[in-house]
């Protein structure tokens, strides 16, 4: 007869034995795992031929391309070797219930200068093209920004076929002056000059990419710079739309395609003409001056270099934006990162539950230039707000303190946090009252751009929208004297930031974080602090976990 024990053991074994197999099945399940090693360096570095510091990832200006597929866990982690504090965030990952990872200060405290942080994100039924940069101070004026990519599974039908080559192309305009020169000048109060050039890939002229006559080959375009819509084409050669910012779009085909400050498309290009070189141009859109900038379409089999004129593009042709904007559809039968057709989310059919109205404006406070939203000018608290939001800190911040729509009042400054209800679909309404092409994005989400046009936007005006297959993305435009209105469904828990991407607007305040709140506190809603978050300001000092 067994003794006590001897059973107990005998137990004991069993139930290890079966947390054993519960783990290893739990680990098959799981989602793959890509790690990335990344020290951050000033450097020196020449993109209009004289000595720049710019900022370095792992050596490398633009910094490493980041190669992903659908529900990836990317384990990042970033080693800051700068001076200064250092964020980086994740332009269009949507960070699915995991806002303490966003990498901008409303969510996630900086860096210090010889430390690192190891970010956790998950593109969670994610497809399609983005991108990084450096979100604190004017970092993005210094480089520090890479490619993502994140393709689809391999069980899931993408709606062309494999193309022979992926090619990213950062496009940005781009100052030869010191980001901390222009941060003074923004800090003094003033506005800062023009853009001296434009960048592909981190040079002005000759990066080269290569092809082969006959085939057929992704270009991934991101416009990362500071301020202006840039138009791109490509001589003798047209370009099939199929992506944007992770929705498969209707393959419709343009000679030339304008991407806004912030935003990402896919198209495709086929090698089909004479086997010789072709210009790749970027011009700036919009502005008196235009700037403009080349690479190169090398064909493998080519005896001859770019030569002759540059290929023209729009310059200040407004209707023919919108048109194209208006034009740029999703592909309702496509897979998106699951397996059923993008069309299967009749958003068109959901009643909208709230309207918010932003209206963006310039101005002086205590006489220095700020911008605003809704008249209030964003100033960051001492502490992320998300943290605050965690450890239930008062005084860091007030929700409701930036109204639902425009007001009367002179523009304040405020750390201005709107509430939102978790589930909740609201219609969002961008006002553009003043002469420049506006740009917004909104971190966490992706959203339906349902209308455009010019004027000023009345009810009247939802007899206009598209509630059928309009694009879904994270970052859309407002053209002058215009508005713009997006459906959003707020499906993802957090502290997110709404922010014009015109940079030096961002940094003066044309920016406040949305808090989608559910009172449940499950983590079927939103994750957990993690337990290597950095804390500071006044969450110095307490437990993450």
């Amino acid at each position: 007869m067994m003794n006590k024990p001897s059973q107990q053991l005998r137990a004991l074994s069993a139930f290890c034995s079966v947390l054993l197999l519960l783990d290893l099945v739990f680990v098959a399940a799981e989602d793959p795992y890509r790690f990335f090693d990344w020290t951050v360096t000033y450097g020196d570095i020449y993109p209009l031929g004289v000595k720049q510091q710019g900022i370095l990832i792992n050596g490398q200006f633009p910094g490493p391309e980041i190669y992903s597929v659908t529900n990836d866990n990317l384990i990042i982690n970033v080693r800051n070797n700068l001076t200064e504090p250092f964020l980086l965030s994740w332009n269009g990952v949507q960070q699915r219930r995991n806002s303490y990872q966003d990498g901008v200060y409303g969510t996630t405290c900086p860096i210090p200068p010889g430390q690192n942080f190891t970010y956790t994100l998950q593109v969670k039924d994610q497809i399609g093209s983005f991108f990084y940069f450096p979100s604190l101070a004017f970092h993005k004026a210094a480089g520090g920004f890479g490619a993502i990519k994140i393709l689809s599974r391999p069980r899931i039908p993408v709606p062309f076929p494999d193309p022979a080559g992926d090619f990213s192309l950062l496009i940005g305009d781009w100052y030869q002056i010191n980001h901390k020169t222009l941060q003074t000048v923004l800090d003094l109060g003033h506005r800062l000059p023009l853009p001296q050039a434009v960048l592909i890939n981190g040079r002005p002229n000759g990066t080269t990419f290569t092809v082969e006559q006959g085939k057929t080959y992704r270009l991934r375009i991101s416009n990362v710079g500071l301020e202006n819509s840039l138009n791109f084409r490509i001589e003798g050669h047209s370009m099939k739309l199929v992506e944007v910012e992770g929705t498969h779009t209707i393959q419709t085909t343009y000679s030339s395609l304008d991407v806004h400050v912030g935003q990402s498309y896919s198209v495709l290009i086929t090698a089909d003409q004479a086997p010789k070189d072709y210009y790749i141009a970027v011009s700036t859109r919009f502005t008196d001056k235009i700037i403009t900038s080349t690479a190169n379409l090398h064909y493998s089999n080519s005896q001859q270099s770019v030569s002759g004129l540059i290929p023209g593009g729009p310059t200040d042709q407004i209707d023919w934006s919108l048109q194209q904007a208006r034009s740029i559809r999703t592909n309702l039968t496509a897979s998106g990162p699951r397996p059923n057709p993008q069309g299967s989310y009749h958003y068109g059919l959901i009643n909208v539950s709230r309207t918010i109205t932003l209206v963006s404006s310039a101005a002086q406070v205590n006489r220095k230039q700020r911008y605003a939203v809704n008249s209030v000018s964003f100033i960051p608290a001492d502490t992320p707000l998300k943290l605050a939001d965690y450890f239930k800190i008062g005084g860091v911040f007030q929700v409701g303190s930036i109204p639902d729509s425009p007001s009367r009042k002179p523009m304040y400054l405020d750390t201005s946090v709107m509430g939102a209800d978790f589930r909740a679909f609201v219609e969002i309404v961008f006002q553009n009252h003043e002469n420049i092409v506006q740009s917004w994005h909104i971190d966490g989400y992706s959203f339906w751009v349902v209308g455009m046009d010019g004027g000023v936007w009345t009810p009247q005006s939802r007899n206009e929208y598209n509630l059928r297959d309009a694009v879904s993305r994270s970052t859309t435009q407002v053209y002058p004297k215009s508005w713009t209105a997006i459906y959003m469904a707020l499906d993802n828990v957090g502290m997110w930031n709404v922010r014009s991407e015109f940079w030096a607007r961002q940094y003066l305040g044309q920016q406040f974080y949305m808090r989608v709140y559910s009172p449940v506190g499950s983590i079927r809603d939103e994750y957990p602090i993690p337990k290597n978050a950095l804390l500071c300001g006044k969450a110095a000092g307490r437990t993450s976990r």
